[in-house]
């Protein structure tokens, strides 16, 4: 038997995910400090476990609507109305998702015949390629600049459209990079997906994580409504990355559409969850805003770190990464993040995991506590001493 020959082709070909790869190593290294993974650190506040314990307890074990609780989506449909702007039927434009995962994923295979082409900016989520590939389109990644601090770029869209574009899919804040746009930009991307004849697939998943101004959704804009798929969830702002749970708002026969796949591929997301995110969305806010302002503090400390220490890192706007430069000390960006976790235990992850415009830069995460942050900046700190030790020799041989 021939393994290989009963592996699908376009699954054959895909990457592993650059992470997780990398993080297999630090599971054997207790003493390592993490800056990879990008999970808050802070527990899930007590309320929303407390109402998934409390829905077990009265014996809510059951399959759900395929959309998802009615009462969910009611509670989505208020609070994306004020802190979004758009109003949606819960009825019929949203649908409850197993993470925004699993979002990104249905609404590409809902949309995409096999060759139509997705404008998508890098560096982005590890995800978005593959997605595509999975659902047999063609990925246009666009790149964004450490100059413009990897803020969207309008015109960059404009000049990588091509014929058989399809969507537009955008993350911002934008994982790994923190970049976003403000709404100039956005609302040139909106007149350039009206022109184009473009559906949107906004992923906002770390919209509440914004520091600086407002966060803008491109669904709010005029005329986007009606083309565009706004994507968010409980995982980030609300401490909720085990409960997998997100949703997707958009015109009815879009939803329409990705629930057809969803309920075969997924039936529905675990009713407990759902039940945690009604009361995240009622009573979480605050805990939100707490945890906001813990990420700021955080943001605002590694970041000046890494540019003492020569690593130049623009300040992200929103989420929770950094995205230093490491071009300085001479090493690619798989080498530094090899030799850093090998020799002071620190792990960072490679920029090019997240597509090859995050060449010669690496993501350190922030969501993990202030003390560790401390630590992790004294050791990068000493293997950039070091680093710059060996130029050094280097040069005088």
């Amino acid at each position: 038997m021939n393994p290989d020959q009963f592996v699908a082709n376009h699954v054959k070909s895909l990457p592993r995910s650059g992470i997780r790869d990398f993080f297999a190593i630090v599971q054997e290294m207790p003493q390592a400090i993490s800056l990879g993974i990008g999970e808050p650190d802070f527990i899930t506040p007590w309320k929303i476990r407390e109402a998934s314990i409390f829905a077990l307890e009265k014996g809510k074990t059951s399959y759900t609507d395929n959309r998802g609780l009615l009462s969910l989506r009611k509670e989505i449909s208020k609070y994306v109305s004020s802190f979004f702007g758009p109003d949606y039927d819960p009825r019929s434009e949203i649908l409850v998702t197993v993470g925004v995962s699993e979002a990104i994923d249905v609404a590409l295979r809902a949309i995409l015949n096999p060759g139509d082409k997705v404008l998508y900016h890098e560096p982005c989520y590890v995800s978005y390629a593959p997605s595509v590939s999975l659902a047999f389109g063609q990925g246009i990644p666009v790149g964004t600049s450490p100059q413009q601090s990897f803020s969207l770029n309008p015109e960059a869209f404009e000049e990588a459209w091509e014929p058989g574009c399809k969507i537009l899919m955008l993350n911002f804040p934008t994982n790994p990079t923190g970049g976003t746009a403000d709404r100039a930009k956005l609302e040139r991307l909106a007149r350039f997906a009206v022109e184009k004849d473009l559906i949107v697939i906004s992923d906002e998943i770390y919209a509440e994580l914004t520091y600086e101004g407002e966060h803008v959704s491109l669904a709010a804009l005029p005329g986007m409504k009606e083309r565009t798929i706004l994507l968010h969830g409980f995982s980030k702002g609300f401490a909720m990355t085990g409960f997998r749970v997100g949703f997707a708002c958009g015109p009815d026969w879009l939803i329409e559409a990705m629930m057809k796949i969803h309920q075969y591929c997924m039936m529905c997301a675990p009713i407990l969850s759902q039940e945690a995110a009604i009361e995240a969305l009622r009573n979480g806010t605050e805990d939100v805003l707490r945890m906001r302002d813990h990420y700021a503090k955080r943001r605002d400390f590694i970041v000046r770190r890494f540019n003492e220490m020569g690593l130049a890192c623009h300040l992200p706007r929103g989420s929770f990464y950094a995205f230093p430069s490491v071009e300085a000390y001479g090493l690619n960006e798989v080498e530094f993040c090899h030799r850093l976790l090998r020799e002071e235990e620190v792990a960072v992850v490679p920029g090019t995991a997240f597509g090859p415009h995050g060449r010669n830069h690496v993501r350190a995460s922030f969501s993990t506590s202030y003390e560790k942050l401390v630590e992790a900046s004294e050791r990068i700190e000493r293997f950039a001493e070091s680093l710059a030790s060996e130029k050094v020799d280097q040069t005088a041989v």
